[in-house]
């Protein structure tokens, strides 16, 4: 869903389970203002913070509308976030949109996935509009960006791609199955693997590998191998230009995205249908510090 909104700023928030993001965009995309808060766990709270951040960007500017990024399952029809648990609200369904809109005084605001934001914001970042962004974070799903159109699904679970059981016979996913790629692929797969303090984990896998140690290489691999599985997933049903690697692990850059097309290249050599779809050479990464999922959020709105 997108809103059709007057002259002015747009904003764009990503709430996220510790931290709120959000940037002020000017009608041309350039980003005026950008500035993070804590998350609050209370409804209440978390609309108060939210509304004050909005008036922090935009300043002494009009606000043409509001867009917001939050984990788990949205309605954006009605800008109700239905499975608020992801941000420790367990009060149940949360209209933030509503709620959010009424607290600025009628600002016209739209709620969407995280995940699906962060496709928008890479593709205005990248200048490509048919792309799928793969996040590499707690957990695994895709947003899926085509001819410039997000492709949610008929039921919201449009690239959801780490909830295909790989293995019958592996780790309990929290969806129910066993095997999930999530279970192998999602970042905390690799921090179970290769522990660490809390955000080191793949910073000290790669730079382990790097210097030889067999166990990191294996580790690194063997991951690598498992985000390769999802990409190629993504790409035999979507079919994108570019899949794009975000989600915290992308934080790692160019050595992360080298380990995944040279897993993609190994899976490839034996099937000459594989390798003439060339899907390693589609591999980008989201630009290494740029608030992805804020601007795409605000490009929810329509300009």
């Amino acid at each position: 869903m997108t809103a059709a909104v007057g002259p002015g700023v747009r904003v764009g928030l990503d709430i996220g389970g510790t931290k709120v993001e959000g940037v002020a965009l000017a009608g041309d995309g350039t980003v005026l203002a950008r500035e993070r808060t804590p998350t609050p766990h209370r409804p209440a709270e978390l609309l108060t913070a939210v509304a004050d951040l909005v008036g922090r960007l935009a300043g002494s500017a009009a606000v043409r509308g509001v867009g917001v990024g939050v984990p788990g399952i949205v309605d954006p029809g009605t800008g109700t976030l239905v499975d608020a648990v992801n941000l420790g609200l367990d009060e149940g369904p949360f209209a933030l949109g509503p709620l959010l809109a009424q607290r600025l005084g009628g600002v016209p605001v739209v709620v969407e996935n995280d995940v699906n934001v962060s496709a928008l914001g890479a593709g205005a970042l990248l200048g490509a509009d048919d792309l799928a962004l793969l996040s590499l974070g707690t957990g695994l799903a895709a947003g899926v960006l085509l001819d410039g159109v997000l492709r949610r699904g008929a039921s919201g679970a449009g690239g959801e791609v780490g909830h295909v059981s790989f293995d019958p016979d592996g780790l309990l996913c929290g969806c129910g199955q066993r095997g999930c790629l999530e279970t192998l692929a999602a970042g905390r797969a690799l921090t179970r693997r290769w522990p660490g303090r809390p955000g080191d984990a793949p910073d000290a896998l790669w730079t382990a590998a790097a210097a030889g140690d067999p166990a990191a290489i294996a580790v690194r691999d063997s991951w690598a191998d498992a985000v390769a599985t999802a990409v190629r997933v993504l790409v035999l049903t979507v079919d994108p230009r570019l899949v794009v690697l975000g989600g915290g692990v992308s934080a790692v850059g160019e050595p992360l995205r080298a380990a995944v097309a040279d897993a993609l290249q190994r899976a490839a050599a034996p099937s000459p249908f594989l390798r003439g779809l060339a899907v390693h050479e589609r591999l980008a990464l989201v630009p290494a510090g740029a608030p992805v999922a804020a601007i795409g959020a605000a490009d929810l709105l329509a300009a």
